[in-house]
């Protein structure tokens, strides 16, 4: 067979797709050179003779297989899986290795806690051991959480939240203050961007979908008032600021903290020493990796050739530590704060995709981290050269081969402390797209999608959360259908959501769905109805004067269309939306505010103020401000409300 021959069939035995159709529905041939850099990428050598070995190899430790590498079962029922003849078996669980169950024969397993297994398999001449993965029939639903069949909240951006004692970026306190103030205005959750671990050293970086590490938090929200010891006046004057001021901010407030953190250390606290117990090592080498980062830059791959977390002092360290901790705990009085208010089922968290190729995830996960790829997206009409987002791809075999420890660690520290999660590009459960370092096309590489989906569910069954997939782009035939089946609520946008005869009913043909107008890439409400993104193509040169004034008479005529005989575009969106199947229903603080601009234009970095702009109005004033009183008595009217104290209030 030709080198390219056996390129395809390695590529095979890897779930490299040999074709996929783009956006446009032309066809697009993985080429040899692509199946070589994933290749390389999953860590297989494919250089001259070693790679006819390697696809060998590959189909020897198939051959060897009497068993499935997998199997997911349903939890709570006994389950007989019909292979074991000959063999005896032990099933333990894969987190700690407590003995379940053992036998001898077929596998009758008893009914299980959700939770991943290791089935071990044991005769004579053969061993084996089968990931069993156990998980519920389905995803918790919004009537079994809210007590409801409808709800609604509104989403924020975290950093814009303005009020007189941050210190110029949005902290978790006045997430709190926000979630209590949209609560009794009836809301039912209060979602956010990403509030991953950004990266104590980089001051660069501030975009939430590409973290550092998503298994960890963001620690520049932490609110320094709420920090023994710590001062807040030096940060005072950046509230000032008419953007976000992170690189100052971070400055003032890390030189706080250290001063909280000299304090904090002469004494010794129980629950400190629990949180770094239980966090084991996983936290510590993230701890371990933003102390090193002090020492040699953010960037790890710009590091010495030889780093060793022995250079870092167990003080230094715990520090890291201890930051995670406060961040931990003040988050989660945001979501006790919002329940107590009212709110069912409280903060909505946002899952981003992936964490950047330089930060903490991809040092730390480095043994089931693909490299020389970046996670991207296929070309499309806006793309026609594809995307690269310098985010860390995981190795789908590599992860299976660890029962997914990694992958569960990031859903359960996004889902600990929120009622709901969003996972952005969902679509990356099923296949994910690698965009080779090496010049050479991009392609689709096949991932275990029942196992991930059962993964999702054992942890929100943990959790008690409510799982959205952003299902927005190439979408897989079937492959919606197949998510609802398991219990994960869609993403209805409605600007985008059309058919021939012009804007969909939200929540149709399924109501089980979150819809809204717009998400952080898009426009604002009053950035749609006055084209303010047609201006941004115009102004960038991505399209001329002529398909300009083409758009603006399209917008024109959909903005019509969307408002109706209603005075305002505000009402008769809201009205829209309350007023639809969808049983959650997401309202933006931007477009309760009026504002233009959007959180983030994709395509752009400094041409556009992405991530960077602060809300209008403080937290303090937002519970009276006058549209959010409207929006909610809209809501209560469609009998989407929560919360009782809302129901009452004057509108």
């Amino acid at each position: 067979m030709s080198r390219d021959g056996n390129l395809r069939e390695l590529g095979n035995l890897l779930g490299i797709l040999p074709e996929f159709r783009d956006m446009s529905g032309q066809e697009r041939v993985t080429p040899p050179e692509t199946y070589a850099a994933l290749a390389r990428a999953m860590g297989h050598d494919i250089d001259g003779a070693a790679l006819p070995e390697t696809i060998a190899g590959l189909k020897a430790k198939r051959a060897d297989q009497r068993f499935p590498v997998e199997a997911v079962v349903e939890a709570g029922a006994p389950q007989q899986l019909g292979f074991g003849a000959g063999h005896d078996w032990i099933l333990t669980r894969a987190e700690d290795a407590s003995h379940v169950a053992s036998g001898k024969g077929d596998v009758i397993l008893p009914p299980l806690a959700p939770d991943i297994y290791v089935l071990q398999m044991k005769a004579v001449d053969h061993a084996q051991d089968v990931t069993v993965l156990a998980a519920p029939r389905r995803l918790p639903q919004v009537a079994e959480t809210a007590g409801k069949h409808k709800i609604w909240g509104m989403s924020a951006a975290l950093y814009g939240l303005v009020s007189e004692r941050n210190g110029g970026l949005g902290d978790y306190d006045d997430l709190g203050r926000a979630a209590e103030a949209i609560a009794r205005r009836g809301a039912a959750f209060l979602g956010i961007n990403p509030v991953h671990a950004m990266g104590y050293a980089d001051t660069a970086a501030f975009s939430p979908y590409s973290p550092s590490h998503r298994g960890f938090l963001n620690t520049a929200h932490i609110a320094l008032d709420q920090v023994p010891g710590a001062s807040t006046g030096a940060s005072a004057e950046l509230r000032r600021a008419s953007a976000v001021p992170y690189a100052a901010h971070k400055q003032a407030q890390q030189a706080a903290l250290e001063i909280a953190w000299q304090a904090f250390c002469k004494g010794h606290n129980a629950e400190f020493e629990a949180f770094c117990e239980t966090g084991g090592a996983e936290l510590n080498r993230f701890a371990a990796f933003e102390a090193l980062t002090e020492q040699h830059g953010p960037d790890w791959r710009r590091w010495p050739a030889v780093v060793s977390v022995d250079q870092v002092s167990p003080d230094r360290r715990r520090y890291h530590k201890w930051l995670q901790w406060i961040a931990d705990g003040q988050l989660a009085l945001v979501q006790r704060r919002a329940c107590a208010a009212g709110m069912a089922p409280g903060l909505y968290l946002d899952l981003a995709v992936g964490a950047r190729r330089d930060g903490a995830e991809a040092w730390c996960e480095a043994d089931v981290v693909a490299q020389g790829v970046s996670l991207g997206a296929p070309p499309d009409h806006l793309s026609p050269g594809g995307q690269a987002w310098s985010l860390a791809a995981f190795n789908p075999h590599a992860l299976r081969a660890v029962h997914y420890a990694p992958l569960r660690r990031i859903l359960a520290q996004t889902m600990r402390h929120a009622g709901v999660i969003r996972i952005d590009h969902v679509l990356g459960l099923n296949r994910s797209y690698w965009v080779p370092d090496d010049g050479s096309a991009g392609a689709y590489v096949r991932q275990p999608f029942e196992s991930l989906i059962a993964l999702i569910k054992i942890e929100a069954a943990r959790h008690g959360t409510l799982v959205i997939g952003e299902d927005l782009g190439l979408v897989p035939e079937g492959f919606r259908d197949t998510m609802r089946v398991h219990g994960f609520y869609g993403y209805s946008v409605l600007q985008y959501d059309r058919d021939r005869d012009g804007f969909r009913t939200p929540g149709t043909p399924s109501p089980q769905v979150l819809a809204c107008f717009g998400t952080h890439d898009t426009p604002t409400l009053q950035g749609y109805a006055n084209g303010r993104d047609i201006d941004w193509w115009q102004r960038l040169g991505w399209i001329d004067g002529k398909a300009a004034a083409h758009e603006r008479e399209r917008r024109s005529r959909d903005v019509a269309k969307l408002q109706g005989s209603t005075p305002r575009i505000q009402e008769a969106v809201h009205g829209c939306l309350a007023a639809s199947p969808a049983e959650m229903v997401c309202v933006q603080l931007d477009d309760v505010l009026g504002t233009i601009e959007a959180q983030n234009l994709p395509g752009t970095v400094h041409e556009h103020q992405n991530w960077q702009r602060r809300y209008a109005v403080s937290v303090a004033d937002l519970e009276t401000h006058p549209e959010l009183k409207t929006i909610g008595a809209c809501m209560a009217n469609h009998d989407r409300t929560t919360c009782k104290i809302a129901e009452g209030a004057e509108a």
